[in-house]
Order: structure tokens, then C-alpha cells, then sequence
């Protein structure tokens, strides 16, 4: 079935446009000093006609049988159940939120020397609930997402993350997301990982 471009998304979020829409998955937290997570994690992309693509996620922590370890840098996980979206919808339900963040995906106008022309630049506007503000830079192209953070700033009572890199995949019609954090003193490593289906 061939792709359609969202009606009315700006030509300059076009390498953006396989996000734009809702998904909901599982996936699970490991990270020093907290203990193994499973969790449901919904996240939107949408867009109001502008030059970007307005994010929300939420990510509620659930009750149930999680993997044994978290996969390498690059692995993707494996879903934590594999029953229906339904499952996941009432498990999303009885959970609670661990957190919650928005913000503005944008394709830069800037081509860095020697990118790929299959890829473009991108900058990535994160803010947390939690009290922390984030600006990623990366790559976006076939179906991948590179991100890093480039600056992050948080309030005096938010959480103490000084770094963090994403990695986003569209596979077999699924988005997998795998996240790193330096955060309380730990350098960057592992922390999230998740498989959402379009909801």
C-alpha cells in the first residue's frame, strides 16, 4: 500500500511524515537504582500546517513480567506481552504515570558536510514534567531517527540527567525506541526501550 503524505503536513516535515499519527506499546525501564519496569507508553505525533511536528508522550508504569535484561545499544526489545492492543489499552489504564513530555520535532534547514543524501539534520525541543527541558540534534532518514541531546536544563528539583541519546526505527510498521541517559552520576547507558503499534 503506497504512503500518503498527511493532508495539509508542510512540505519541510515531509521526511517526518511516516511519525505523524498515534501509537501505544509496551516496552520496560533499567537503569542503575531503579528497579526493572514495565511500562505503556503512548505517543502522538500531529501537526497544526507548521514547519514542525508537535510531540506528547506519556509513559505509565504497569504491573507485569518484564524481560530479563535490556538489549544492547541497537537491539530492539521484545514486546513485553503479545497480547491485543486491548490488553495494552486496559494496562495503560490501571497504570501509573511515570512520565510525561512534549515538544517540537523540526528538519533543519542546515545540511551538515557529508550526510547522507538519504538523511537529514534534525532538532528535537523536549520538555518534561518533571522539570527538565532537553534540545536534541540528529539524523532522520529510511526510516531511522538518530538523536542526542546537544543542551539540557532542568529546575532545582528535577531529576539529575545530564545527557541522553534516542534512537527511533520504523519496523515492519512498528515504532521501536531505545533510550540512553546519564543520569544521577552514572554516565550514559541504558535506560528505556519500547515497540508501539499504531493506535
Amino acid at each position: 500500500m503506497p504512503f500518503a503524505f498527511p493532508e495539509g503536513l508542510a512540505p519541510e516535515v515531509y521526511p517526518l511524515a511516516w511519525l505523524v499519527g498515534r501509537w501505544r506499546g509496551e516496552g520496560v525501564i533499567e537503569y542503575p537504582g531503579i528497579e526493572t519496569t514495565a511500562f505503556v507508553n503512548d505517543v502522538v505525533f500531529d501537526h497544526d500546517g507548521g514547519p514542525y511536528l508537535r510531540y506528547e508522550s506519556t509513559i505509565r508504569v504497569i504491573e507485569a513480567q518484564v524481560p530479563e535484561t535490556v538489549p544492547d545499544e541497537g537491539e530492539w526489545p521484545a514486546p513485553v506481552t503479545d497480547g491485543p492492543q486491548g490488553d495494552v489499552a486496559a494496562k495503560a489504564d490501571a497504570g501509573t504515570v511515570w512520565s510525561t513530555e512534549t515538544g517540537y520535532w523540526r528538519v533543519s534547514s542546515d545540511r551538515p558536510e557529508g550526510m547522507d543524501a538519504e538523511r537529514h539534520a534534525l532538532e528535537v525541543l523536549v520538555a518534561d514534567a518533571s522539570g527538565r527541558m532537553s534540545l536534541f540534534l540528529g539524523m532522520v532518514g529510511n526510516g531511522r531517527i538518530d538523536l542526542a541531546t546537544d543542551f539540557v536544563a532542568r529546575t532545582s528539583t528535577a531529576a539529575e540527567v545530564s545527557a541522553a541519546k534516542r534512537l527511533y526505527g520504523l519496523v515492519e510498521g512498528q515504532l521501536m525506541w531505545v533510550e540512553e541517559l546519564a543520569a544521577f552520576g552514572h554516565p550514559l547507558g541504558s535506560y528505556a526501550s519500547a515497540r508501539l503499534d499504531r493506535a
